[in-house]
């Protein structure tokens, strides 16, 4: 719960510059911004609010594609698959697993983001230009760790960029199409591996029944007991688990 209000503050953060600018500073009454010393500036709590409120609707596209929550559920949804039980688990356990998951791996991202950006911001020791800055630099970091090059030299190719001199030069709007590819590129690797062993089952069982002709048996009928308890026997749920938590580094 920590971690999902450090989230939205943080997210508020972020969407604070595009909320004052939607519409002429003055048009609203209740909408201000107060210049302050050194450049600051102070936002009235209407607009914090509005923010904050604005950047609920912005939540769901970005633990998308700024977090490990893309591999995670497609992982997830394959070895469904490839257990052949299509509604088991359902998919509120699987989005519910992957979203708690999710808050685990990037938990030292969140943590990173709040304690350099968001505090420092809610206390008034940071403007909120040098807050939004600092607060993606985490972000940038671990976006960076699992992105490709070659899907981020593709990307900056189609849209005309030269080359980066370092990482910070790296516009998101690069970053984030080839951090998502290069997450489904991985969770496509990861589930081939996983769906191997269950379709050899289910090729072993096949070949079975139509020796012993048994046409008219389906084979998913068969092997699904036989999946799920190689899937016990090697206790697939700390495995899967395991390898996509260690599967991310920052």
């Amino acid at each position: 719960m920590k971690t999902a209000l450090r989230l939205l503050a943080l997210l508020g953060l972020a969407l604070l510059p595009f909320v004052v600018n939607a519409a002429p500073v003055g048009s609203l009454p209740l909408l201000t911004v107060t210049p302050g010393g050194k450049g600051a500036e102070t936002y009235s709590v209407s607009i914090q609010v509005l923010a904050v409120m604005t950047a609920l609707s912005f939540l769901p596209a970005a633990l998308i594609m700024m977090t490990s929550f893309t591999r995670i559920i497609v992982v997830l949804a394959l070895l469904r698959q490839g257990l052949g039980t299509s509604q088991t688990p359902s998919n509120q356990i699987l989005v519910g697993l992957a979203l708690f998951l999710t808050f685990f791996i990037m938990s030292p991202v969140f943590t990173t983001a709040y304690q350099q950006a968001v505090k420092p911001y809610m206390a008034g020791e940071l403007p909120a230009q040098a807050a939004i800055e600092k607060a993606a630099q985490p972000f940038r970091t671990f976006m960076l760790r699992q992105t490709r090059e070659a899907d981020l030299a593709m990307f900056a190719r189609i849209a005309r960029h030269g080359k980066f001199e370092k990482p910070a030069d790296v516009p998101f709007s690069l970053l984030v199409p080839a951090f998502v590819t290069s997450e489904l590129k991985t969770a496509f690797q990861i589930g081939f591996l996983i769906l191997i062993p269950f379709l050899i089952i289910d090729l072993v069982v096949a070949s079975a029944l139509m020796s012993m002709g048994m046409v008219m048996l389906s084979p998913m009928i068969i092997s699904l007991p036989f999946k799920l308890m190689l899937f016990v026997l090697v206790d697939g749920w700390t495995l899967i688990m395991g390898t996509l938590a260690s599967s991310f580094y920052h």
